[in-house]
């Protein structure tokens, strides 16, 4: 990764690893091939070299999941995004064997899934690995509360322990006060935030989300993202999100990972995705998103010169370039960018253009360890 965008809180220079500091899941080599003999394909280059169409045509095969290797760091959100038809779905799905992957490796907490036998697998994804799905798959006969109860009560846990903890999930997802309510009579919002509360209710490692929000109107959307973002900033939760939706992956995840046709064309963060995007299909992908909304100063600061003068505010490193342009217009002059008490660089008008214009890039998208945003992160700090 270029200087450009190594912020306060990336360590992906940072080698060493504490003991259990390693990946949550661990992926490598994944194929997931449906149709006859499909156990053939991964092995013999001269298929895997096919494209869709011709691996059809010659095997009557389809590789949904081509040759996939990525790390899900702990307490990351790493979001896989496609189209549809791309494979993310039946990724997901692999993670925890719910379809069976025809080859690779899949490890959680260095635990190889695919040795897992059928007691391990359930224990696997009651206890940690939690799914949340598109179609919320509620029981109608019972309340909100009850709902939420179902995956403790599944595991043996007491009537009186599993209600009080869902007393508190469904008071964390803010359904408080709906607890005795049937599915029925709630707003698909709402719904979605009971399938969210008993995915919680579990207290998983790992919550898997299934392109949740993708049936809920815009505002309800977009009220459910933010519930993500928030849970996510409170309890530091390990995620895997998928998302058929840009502009969704780059306000979630921490990393992203772009699918087409079964494969990973690019993965790293949304500022290297629309920043330095892959191939052309990247490209085409981020042309209309709003630049300034995802890079960060980084990209944009040049060094401070002999002599000069910036009195100016300052702004944290993470600050997103929307916010330089407004502060470097309120002040005319170039803004500091600071690091606690270590001046950066500064950012001036014509860094910030060449941001906005897509003159500037975020440098080369690679595969890098989770990072935690800092609190207060963009905010100014004169």
């Amino acid at each position: 990764m270029s200087e450009a965008v190594v912020t306060s809180k990336d360590t992906s220079e940072d080698t060493s690893e504490a003991p259990g500091d390693g990946p949550v899941f661990a992926v490598e080599n994944l194929w997931k091939v449906f149709g006859p003999r499909a156990e053939r394909i991964p092995g013999d280059s001269e298929l895997t070299a096919l494209d869709p169409a011709e691996l059809r045509e010659r095997t009557g095969c389809t590789a949904a999941v081509r040759d996939v290797s990525f790390e899900v760091k702990k307490g990351e959100v790493f979001v896989v995004m496609g189209l549809s038809g791309s494979g993310k779905s039946t990724l997901v799905r692999c993670l925890t064997r719910l379809i069976e992957p025809t080859s690779g490796s899949i490890r959680i907490d260095g635990e190889d899934v695919l040795a897992m036998d059928r007691a391990r697998l359930r224990e696997l994804r009651r206890h940690r690995a939690s799914m949340v799905f598109q179609h919320f798959g509620l029981l109608p006969h019972r309340s909100v509360l009850d709902n939420v109860a179902y995956g403790l009560e599944i595991q043996g846990v007491g009537r009186a322990e599993r209600r009080a903890k869902a007393l508190e999930v469904v008071k964390k997802v803010g359904l408080e006060g709906l607890e005795q309510r049937k599915p029925g009579q709630l707003s698909g919002g709402q719904q979605q935030r009971v399938g969210l509360a008993r995915a919680l209710a579990v207290d998983p490692e790992v919550l898997l989300f299934d392109e949740p929000f993708s049936a809920l109107d815009p505002l309800i959307r977009r009220d459910m993202q933010e519930e993500v973002v928030r849970l996510h900033r409170e309890e530091g939760r390990t995620m895997v999100f998928i998302t058929h939706d840009l502009s969704e992956a780059l306000k979630l995840g921490d990393r992203i990972a772009l699918m087409r046709d079964g494969r990973v064309v690019q993965l790293g963060t949304p500022e290297e995705i629309v920043g330095s995007p892959a191939d052309d299909y990247v490209r085409d992908f981020v042309r209309d998103v709003a630049r300034a909304d995802v890079m960060s100063v980084r990209s944009a600061m040049r060094p401070v010169g002999e002599g000069e003068e910036t009195p100016g505010a300052a702004l944290a490193p993470d600050a997103k370039v929307t916010e330089a342009i407004e502060a470097v217009a309120r002040s005319g002059f170039p803004v500091r960018v600071m690091d606690g008490k270590r001046c950066l660089g500064v950012v001036d008008h014509a860094g910030l253009l060449a941001v906005v214009a897509g003159t500037a890039t975020a440098g080369p998208a690679t595969p890098g360890p989770a990072r935690t945003p800092a609190p207060g992160k963009g905010e100014v700090v004169a």
